[in-house]
């Protein structure tokens, strides 16, 4: 008798777009998980040209058991192509096979493959059902957790798109076994992320179990996994429109996506980024009074033993006014960014470890933060 799949199910509670989080081993191969899905005659897999040859033809055989018709799109892989020319192929394949409203488009990949179905789903036809089956640690507890989609713009991240649910996610850690290790690091930076604004024991979790994570033990990924979720759904269903409370999420993304888009999009890992990010936001806290040298110093190390930078990238060469040229220039990125309101930025900060807020700061502040966790 086979023995029964270990199914972790973590809920998003949002009224009648309320769905579930799926964790567990081999999921993508079992047919009695898309038993419940709307009925429709087609599905289209969005997927890209690294994950397409190890999960496309499975994913596909699987579900040919419930659909008639099962079509397979292919984009480019990289944060660099998270594009609107990217996201016309989404619309391409849609038109030209005559897809319908009941389509339901299956997002197999990465962020930048969920972010842009998902978009691509609440756009088509003003809104067709997708599932997201993210295929990395990054999507699988942060990006495919939530309904924010988007594309990228060459002046920012994330700047187009739309909240949109999806009817489920669901997370196969198997395919956690074919990531490759820095992408895997670049996922620890969001597992890292939740620690420090929401949950101290789970922070002293991280640190004790890094080395785990890092072998890919299968059960330290599957709890990582499902507190990371967790997290992210009772912030999601409290303030799914990030009005104030999911803001908080963003630990180290205002200095991480000032990084991304100084350096362009694909030259450092989003992950990479919000590590490096969460340093420098750390001790943002710290020079506002908010949390003491001792905190700052655990962060760094823990982001350090993940693999991930701690030092961030000259963005400008040179002297400016107040301060460097580079972190002139990460200011003027950071005013961009979708927490900013008239021009001010607004931060994520510390105000102790397992709480967190999003404040201004005076510019001179984080300028001498920025020259000093500079390269």
């Amino acid at each position: 008798m086979q023995a029964t799949k270990k199914i972790d199910q973590v809920d998003i509670h949002l009224g009648d777009r309320s769905y579930p989080i799926l964790i567990g081993l081999g999921l993508m191969d079992d047919s009695t998980i898309w038993a419940d899905l709307p009925a429709a005659t087609t599905a289209l897999i969005v997927t890209n040209t690294t994950v397409a040859p190890l999960y496309g033809k499975r994913l596909a055989d699987t579900l040919r058991t419930r659909f008639q018709r099962v079509l397979v799109l292919e984009l480019p892989d990289g944060e660099a192509f998270k594009t609107w020319q990217s996201l016309n192929l989404v619309f391409d394949a849609l038109l030209s096979n005559e897809c319908d409203r009941k389509t339901i488009l299956f997002a197999l990949g990465g962020g930048v493959v969920g972010d842009m179905t998902g978009f691509a789903a609440a756009s088509y036809m003003r809104g067709v059902p997708f599932v997201q089956i993210p295929t990395t640690l990054l999507a699988q507890v942060d990006s495919s957790v939530g309904g924010k989609t988007a594309i990228n713009h060459p002046l920012g991240k994330n700047m187009i798109g739309a909240f949109y649910q999806p009817l489920k996610v669901v997370c196969d850690l198997a395919t956690l076994h074919t990531l490759p290790a820095r992408e895997l690091a670049a996922g620890l930076a969001e597992v890292i992320k939740y620690g420090p604004i929401t949950d101290p024991v789970f922070f002293a979790w991280i640190e004790t179990n890094i080395d785990a994570l890092l072998r890919r033990e299968p059960a330290a990924l599957a709890h990582a996994a499902k507190r990371s979720c967790e997290v992210k759904a009772a912030v999601v269903a409290q303030d799914e429109r990030d009005h104030g409370l999911r803001a908080t999420l963003n630990f180290g993304h205002t200095f991480g996506h000032a990084i991304e888009t100084g350096l362009g999009f694909g030259q450092w890992l989003h992950g990479e980024a919000v590590g490096c990010g969460m340093v420098m936001a750390a001790r943002l806290s710290q020079q506002l009074g908010l949390v003491d040298h001792g905190l700052v110093q655990r962060l760094t190390a823990l982001i350090a033993r993940a693999g991930l930078p701690v030092r961030g990238p000259l963005l400008a060469q040179g002297n400016a006014e107040g301060g460097s040229a580079n972190s002139l220039r990460y200011l003027e990125l950071m005013r961009t960014d979708k927490k900013s309101e008239g021009g001010e930025i607004r931060f994520v900060v510390l105000d102790g470890l397992g709480q967190a807020s999003v404040r201004p700061a005076p510019d001179a502040m984080v300028r001498a933060v920025i020259d000093a966790s500079c390269v």
